[in-house]
């Protein structure tokens, strides 16, 4: 069968039309940055990027990907973000609560998806955990202190002291001291606190806190998570069984932990950006949390500083290291 010219010049246009709209699909942009790279932050952003490509979005599909790390420094956190503001996305996901300050002061209109955050409200990213009206949502890894201090009192049931080593300028760090001072109580324990504005502090305030403590417990402080080999250190040489609420930090050498799985929140991160690169509006889709909790221990990590687990709570957890 024969057709006219102009026949076979508008389907040539449908079909040449037709091909743009497939590939424009994925002909989106994504810039993720974090505050600092450690286990578990990485763990999350690699969620995000497999999200995208078992959706087709991939850089082999058009996406333009791009990631960088502030190295845990704020300034620099800053000038990240008014890069990506530049670069203008479609989508800027920002890991980790000092970046996620640092993009949404940067910007009012691009879309912003924040995880790793423990209280965006207290943070300031959102005024409320529904839907914001703005132009950020994201994913909390917020984490139930009741059921911490719960599994303090199983691992060291005789502990009357809980130190904490955080950085006092991450709010979702200050945020999580707030409520253990008010929680621990409650349960006949008093918390002291070593402050550590560096990376390199964190060992120093550990040291600090030998003979005042019965146990440290750490939150996913980026700081602290950073440099959890020097708390470890510390924990081993004076006999302070250390706890974590990231559960990367038990195979570096805490005895346990029990929080959320990155990865999947991740995952969890990459479907909501998804939702947005598809044409839905930030302020539209409420913050989420991730009700999945696991709970790894480390055998070895409890002989060394000194605490005999009970096969109960060995048979109870996720994962076990030895």
């Amino acid at each position: 069968m024969k057709f006219s010219k102009s026949v076979r010049l508008a389907f040539g246009a449908l079909t040449v039309a037709g091909l743009l709209a497939h590939t424009s699909i994925f002909a989106q942009s994504v810039a993720v940055t974090s505050i600092v790279e450690h286990p578990a932050l990485d763990a999350l952003k690699d969620g995000v990027q497999e999200a995208l490509a078992k959706a087709g979005y991939t850089e082999a599909k058009g996406l333009k990907w791009q990631f960088q790390t502030a190295q845990g420094n704020t300034a620099i956190a800053a000038q990240i973000a008014r890069k990506f503001v530049g670069d203008k996305p479609d989508v800027i996901v920002a890991i980790a609560t000092p970046s996620a300050q640092a993009v949404v002061a940067a910007t009012k209109t691009i879309p912003v998806v924040y995880a790793a955050v423990t209280d965006p409200v207290a943070a300031q990213l959102v005024s409320t955990m529904g839907a914001s009206g703005t132009n950020v949502t994201g994913v909390s890894d917020s984490l139930a202190l009741e059921k911490q201090v719960e599994l303090i009192k199983k691992i060291v049931p005789d502990a009357k002291r809980v130190g904490m080593v955080y950085n006092p300028g991450e709010a979702n760090s200050v945020v999580v001291v707030k409520q253990m001072r008010e929680l621990l109580p409650k349960a006949g324990l008093s918390l002291v606190e070593a402050t550590a504005a560096r990376t390199v502090d964190v060992g120093a305030a550990a040291r600090s806190l030998v003979g005042k403590v019965d146990v440290i417990y750490t939150n996913t402080d980026n700081n602290v998570v950073s440099a959890y080999e020097s708390l470890v250190k510390v924990g081993n040489d004076a006999k302070i069984p250390l706890i974590a609420s990231d559960t990367d930090s038990v195979p570096r050498g805490a005895i346990a932990a029990l929080g959320v799985n990155y990865h999947d929140l991740g995952l969890q991160t990459g479907k909501m950006v998804i939702k947005i690169l598809k044409g839905q509006q930030p302020g539209t889709l409420a913050s989420e949390t991730s009700d999945k909790l696991e709970l790894f221990v480390n055998r070895s990590a409890a002989k060394k500083q000194g605490v005999t687990l009970s096969d109960a709570l060995i048979k109870s957890a996720t994962k076990v290291v030895d």
